[in-house]
């Protein structure tokens, strides 16, 4: 089975080998049919400290790293 792989933005860097996306989706809603924006934060492990806030990163499923990193930053989207 494939590796999930989602797109995002660096919101923060300030932890060790950590870097926390938002990766933002958009959907239809069912009842209104009006497009709805949903965001949610994701932990990635990035080895080399190589990516800073703004930056567009791909991330993806990885095995636990830690306690709450279970993605890791594959490239990024200059």
């Amino acid at each position: 089975m494939p590796k999930r792989v989602l797109q995002g933005t660096v919101v923060s860097d300030k932890n060790d080998k950590t870097v926390v996306v938002k990766v933002e989706r958009r959907f239809t809603h069912p009842l209104f049919k009006k497009t709805v924006r949903r965001s949610k934060n994701y932990k990635a492990h990035d080895e080399a400290n190589a990516h800073k806030v703004g930056d567009m990163v791909f991330i993806e499923e990885c095995a636990p790293v830690s306690k709450d990193k279970r993605w890791t930053v594959v490239q990024s989207q200059n």
